[in-house]
C-alpha cells in the first residue's frame, strides 16, 4: 500500500528519557512551545510524561526506569526534527531557544532544498531540529 498525503494519519511520537525529566518538560513547554498534556509520577521521578506540539503529534518522556521499554537507551541521548509553519516561526524559535541557553549546534539558516530552521541541544543534550522542510 502506497501512502498520499490524503490518506496519511499516522503521528510519530517520540519518546525521550531525561535524568532530570521536570527540569526537561520545563525547558520544553516554555523554550519551545509544547503543551503539557500530562505528566505522572510523584516527587522528582516522571514515569510518564505527553507534552503536546501544537501542530499536532507531540512527545513523550521520563525519568529513566528498569521496566521501561527504553530502559537500554541512556538519557539526554536522541535527535528529533519538528516541522514549523513558516520562517518567522523557525526564525522566533532560534531567538527562544538561544534566550534560554540551548546550544545551537546548527546556526539558523535557509536550507538549498528551501527549508529554513537550525538545530539546538537541551540541557541534557537532546538534539532539536526546527524547520520549515515538511516532506516530500
Amino acid at each position: 500500500m502506497t501512502a498520499t498525503s490524503e490518506s496519511r494519519s499516522t503521528t510519530i511520537w517520540p519518546t525521550l528519557r531525561y535524568l532530570d525529566a521536570r527540569a526537561a518538560i520545563h525547558f520544553l513547554v516554555s523554550t519551545f512551545g509544547f503543551v503539557e498534556k500530562v505528566v505522572y509520577g510523584e516527587g522528582d521521578v516522571v514515569d510518564h510524561a505527553q507534552l503536546d506540539w501544537p501542530g499536532g503529534g507531540g512527545i513523550m518522556l521520563g525519568s529513566p526506569r528498569t521496566d521501561s521499554a527504553i530502559a537500554g537507551l541512556p538519557p539526554g541521548i536522541g535527535s528529533v526534527y519538528i516541522v514549523v509553519d513558516d520562517a518567522d516561526a523557525a526564525d522566533a524559535l532560534h531567538e527562544r531557544a538561544v534566550a534560554a541557553g540551548a546550544t545551537i549546534t546548527q546556526g539558523l539558516r535557509d536550507e538549498d532544498y528551501g527549508s529554513r530552521g537550525f538545530t539546538c541541544r537541551d540541557p541534557e543534550g537532546v538534539y532539536w531540529s526546527f524547520g520549515t522542510y515538511a516532506g516530500e
